[in-house]
């Protein structure tokens, strides 16, 4: 869906579309510039990338808004050593979403991006959110859709609705990946408000997709860069890892054309009609 709501004056747009410039899944690109702009970031903020997994958004956030006090904390120490070897100057930490090692009120935003859905119980995680944040604080969360486009996952929609369980593991890995559920716009409102939060507004994003779009990206794609299987030049565009531009042709820019291309119908107002969409994006407040 277009984004009618311009960067906030924290962010620098061309330092984060040159961060972007060689990534793949334009729905990932949708929902970072979406949560940034939400957040309504400014200099000295102190922001928690929830989940922060091998420190994606924290790159993006040290490119784009530097001056923003941010922290990453994730469970997964293997992906914790991932985001410290990659430049970062964000301190990291290594705990439980559901059991936030901060004080009361020690954030003025917190962004959960792709982490609800992996956690046994997300009415705790977003109560501890509402704890740490600052009354008047911000977060900004991003879900997969339970209501995603057929094209996006194919093998996961047929499987289910002839009564299988979700491919979460494996080869045939899809939207599923590891996740404990998926959420409808409804659904996610209901927890964040029952968590004693106020819903300011909730978006879904990206219809148009090529066929089997997160298998290639995540069943293919991420396997053989986390094994190495790929020359490192590839893996670095592919890893979301800071790599300067070389010259000469760049292997990847057909498929980063036709991938813009179909992403540009997303921009279409007709897709705000359209019923099936990869993520549910929703802003909240802690009242006052």
């Amino acid at each position: 869906m277009p984004d009618a709501h311009p960067l906030s004056a924290a962010i620098d747009r061309d330092a984060l579309e040159t961060f972007l410039a060689s990534e793949l899944d334009f729905a990932f690109r949708r929902r970072l510039r979406w949560l940034l702009t939400a957040l309504d970031l400014r200099p000295s903020l102190r922001l928690l990338d929830l989940g922060c997994g091998p420190g994606v958004l924290l790159r993006a956030l040290d490119a784009s808004a530097p001056r923003v006090r941010a922290a990453g904390l994730d469970e997964g120490a293997d992906r914790l050593l991932q985001a410290r070897a990659a430049p970062t100057p964000f301190p990291l930490l290594c705990a439980d979403a559901q059991r936030l090692p901060f004080r009361d009120a020690s954030f003025e935003r917190v962004l959960a991006a792709e982490v609800l859905e992996h956690l046994p119980d997300d009415a705790a995680a977003l109560a501890e959110i509402r704890r740490v944040l600052v009354p008047g604080g911000l977060l900004a969360v991003s879900v997969p859709h339970a209501r995603y486009p057929f094209l996006w996952d194919p093998i996961n929609r047929v499987w289910t609705r002839l009564g299988g369980a979700p491919f979460r593991t494996g080869p045939l890995v899809g939207i599923w990946t590891g996740h404990e559920r998926l959420y409808r716009p409804e659904e996610l409102s209901e927890r964040v408000t029952s968590a004693g939060l106020e819903v300011v507004r909730v978006e879904e994003a990206t219809h148009h997709a090529i066929p089997f779009a997160h298998f290639l990206l995540y069943g293919v794609g991420r396997p053989l860069v986390e094994r190495g299987l790929l020359p490192a030049g590839l893996r670095r565009r592919l890893g979301r890892l800071p790599s300067a531009p070389r010259p000469g042709f760049d292997l990847l820019s057909p498929l980063r054309a036709l991938l813009s291309a179909v992403d540009r119908r997303n921009d279409a107002d007709a897709v705000r009609r359209k019923t099936t969409f990869v993520n549910v994006l929703l802003l909240a407040r802690r009242p006052l």
